[in-house]
């Protein structure tokens, strides 16, 4: 596997490759970029120009990655030679939320193959329903496959995302990139880091991502009242105060941010599920842990065995970290690459919401306020 990594800025346009000896063809294109920077014309048909043969995909970001630097208002893009392996991509519409599981169900029956080992997926940030998404997913595909990646996103904006696939741009799109082959060797973890505070409160009255009542409550009323001062920014300071879920007993907990409020039914809307019945649980922010969990999230996603040549690590980060870590934010992907070794190069976005398998299962979730790390090899 053959990866070359690129940077559109506003003041200098796309940075030239360095020069290389042989054949390098990718099959596969994949950038991040702030939606401002996306809308500006030439930034991705110049991909389109420079990788002739490659599919090219993409989404709205809120935050770039770029080995272990952020930027804001650029695009990185990653071209990705396979030598043994191959790539399909499909890409499908939404009309709405309820359109999310059936997305998820159609996609997969897309890339469906004897051979396919992975899915990355990425979807629009804001009408999708994440966790149907997944469920989608997860019904048409084989157990042996998993799913990683994660929703576009707006800064810190939350007003419109955008994913794209081979000069087709959605608003309210999915795509995702199958991975085809014997050869691959493919790595996942997802690791958080938030603390836990106040009680555990039954969700007494909810419905899909839309939370309206706990222990018989306004749900906005009570966040409100937990967050003090911030609750006049919300729906963005919701990010800061993520909702920890817990269901059947043995189940492991999910995380779920804030996407939405509505003020006339005092509801909050999240970026996935939150059923009614399980116990929800305020989470504020511990920036040590936080780096410590991309650190576990690196580790997990380590290969062991006998890959040899390049190897990818896909990072798909929370903007809510991205906000509490602040200045410190870099933290998070210099411990990710500590983790995984000088080797590795790094690329990836600050998103709405992440999609990973929970440990060593490769039954996928949409989970929030993680860091999610996919590494991709060829043996």
């Amino acid at each position: 596997m053959i990866i070359e990594r690129r940077q559109w800025q506003a003041a200098t346009g796309w940075n030239t490759p360095p020069a290389r000896s042989g054949i390098f063809a990718p099959q596969l294109v994949i950038f991040f970029g702030a939606p401002e920077a996306l809308s500006e014309a030439g930034v991705i048909t110049r991909l389109h120009a420079d990788y002739p043969g490659a599919d090219v995909v993409g989404c709205s970001t809120a935050g770039e990655i770029l080995g272990t630097e952020v930027a804001d208002g650029s695009v990185v893009a990653t071209a990705i030679h396979f030598e043994k392996s191959r790539v399909r991509v499909a890409h499908r519409e939404l009309q709405d939320a309820g359109d999310s599981s059936q997305a998820g169900r159609a996609l997969a029956d897309d890339v469906a193959a004897g051979d396919l080992v992975h899915l990355i997926v990425l979807a629009e940030g804001i009408h999708v329903n994440g966790s149907e998404l997944v469920a989608g997913l997860r019904e048409h595909l084989p157990p042996t496959v998993a799913v990683t990646g994660g929703l576009a996103g707006d800064g810190d904006r939350f007003k419109s995302t955008t994913v794209y696939c081979n000069r087709t741009i959605g608003p309210r799109a999915v795509v995702a990139i199958g991975l085809y082959g014997e050869h691959l060797a493919i790595g996942y973890g997802s690791r958080g880091g938030w603390d836990t505070f106040g009680p555990d409160r039954l969700i007494t009255r909810s419905r899909g991502n839309i939370l309206y009542e706990l222990d018989g409550r306004p749900a906005l009323e009570l966040y409100k009242r937990y967050l003090g001062p911030h609750a006049a920014d919300l729906p963005a300071s919701g990010l800061l105060f993520p909702l920890s879920l817990r269901g059947q007993t043995g189940q492991p907990r999910v995380v779920r941010t804030i996407l939405g409020i509505d003020e006339d039914a005092g509801a909050l809307i999240f970026a996935g599920d939150v059923p009614q019945g399980e116990y929800g649980q305020l989470m504020r922010a511990n920036m040590d842990r936080l780096v410590d969990g991309a650190h576990d999230a690196g580790l997990a996603s380590r290969q062991p065995g006998d890959a040899t040549g390049e190897s990818l690590a896909l990072l798909v980060s929370c903007v809510g970290r991205k906000l509490v870590l602040s200045q410190r934010i870099e933290e998070e992907l210099e411990a990710v690459q500590d983790a995984l070794g000088s080797g590795a190069t790094l690329c990836g976005f600050y998103s709405y919401g992440e999609i990973a398998p929970f440990g060593t299962s490769t039954k996928c979730e949409l989970h929030n306020q993680t860091m999610t790390v996919t590494t991709l090899r060829e043996r």
